[in-house]
């Protein structure tokens, strides 16, 4: 049998502690500890899923790998504490809270021979992935993102774009092969709803909505092609792809009628955690010292597109 990795999480707040209990349940893998500014959390948290609270230098020095999940303004010194330490690493999304900071933790990773990853946990969704499938062979003409939700109940420090609507901005990236050409955007609501266009030198044109104001929870994603519309929801885990669209007028007993027919096809999805496939994959990277899904570049990509989309949003 192949060695366990040995892995660590560095932050186990909401979502630290998920890549906790996630790695916990790896076969592939050995959780030897977590960290956190909060000593008793990395108490707690290591307590329940039976391993070590440690200091992020002791964790450093015993993992072969850890998750960072602390807030984005620290992702930049943990993520080059990783790496001074030969220590691979996944960086929760954001990569920085710069894009200048993102590409020099992207270069430093490079020389060291660390692998980094990007925790873009969409690009795991199932349904994102049978996406990609399809798209493939598509004419794409638009594609429109919605990312909504109510008010949270816990602080966030970062803003509704970076923090949502940068999930949405890495699919988009990932399945338009081109640089973008302009970008449109507003906000209202305090900065939690924000609104933004994307255009690409190809022509393809892209919608995306964030919501921190909106009391129903939508994750969805659409993609226009020429011969067909491909609808995504991303917590159902489901595709579906509308065809062959005929509208007609339909006169019966006197009376005219609209009638509107298209052919739907519901691809399979074979459905399953995101962030446990997400963490599956960078373990098997980690170890074979391959390419991630989600590249440092990758994120840096992201962060420049939103970090746009704001600065546009809060300027009109």
């Amino acid at each position: 049998m192949t060695e366990q990795l040995a892995v660590g999480v560095v932050g186990v707040g909401s979502m630290g502690q998920h890549h906790a209990r996630v790695y916990q349940e790896l076969p592939t893998v050995e959780l030897v500890g977590v960290a956190d500014a909060n000593e008793q959390q990395a108490a707690e948290t290591a307590d329940r899923y039976g391993t070590t609270p440690l200091s992020a230098d002791s964790l450093l020095s015993v993992a072969d790998a850890v998750s960072i999940v602390v807030p984005t303004e620290y992702h930049y010194e943990m993520g080059m504490a990783a790496i001074d330490a030969g220590v691979d690493l996944l960086i929760e999304k954001p990569i920085a809270d710069d894009p200048s900071a993102g590409r020099e933790l992207s270069a430093a990773a490079d020389d060291a021979g660390v692998t980094l990853q990007v925790g873009h946990v969409e690009r795991f969704n199932p349904a994102v992935r049978t996406l990609s499938e399809i798209t493939t062979d598509l004419d794409v003409i638009a594609l429109d993102a919605q990312r909504l939700g109510p008010p949270t109940n816990r602080e966030i420090g970062d803003g509704v774009a970076m923090d949502l609507m940068i999930h949405d901005a890495d699919i988009l990236l990932s399945l338009v092969d081109a640089p973008v050409a302009e970008v449109y955007a507003a906000e209202t609501a305090g900065n939690q709803y924000v609104a933004a266009t994307v255009e690409f030198e190809t022509g393809v044109v892209a919608t995306l909505t964030a919501s921190r104001v909106t009391q129903q929870k939508v994750r969805t994603l659409s993609v226009t092609a020429e011969d067909c519309r491909v609808n995504v929801d991303y917590m159902s885990q489901s595709v579906q792809i509308n065809r062959h669209s005929l509208p007609e007028y339909i006169e019966a007993n006197g009376d005219v009628r609209y009638r509107h027919e298209n052919v739907i096809e519901r691809p399979t999805v074979e459905n399953g955690e995101p962030l446990k496939k997400e963490l599956t994959s960078f373990a098997e990277t980690a170890r074979t010292g391959g390419e991630p899904v989600v590249s440092a570049a990758d994120g840096v990509r992201a962060l420049e597109l939103v970090r746009r989309v704001t600065e546009v949003a809060t300027a009109t």
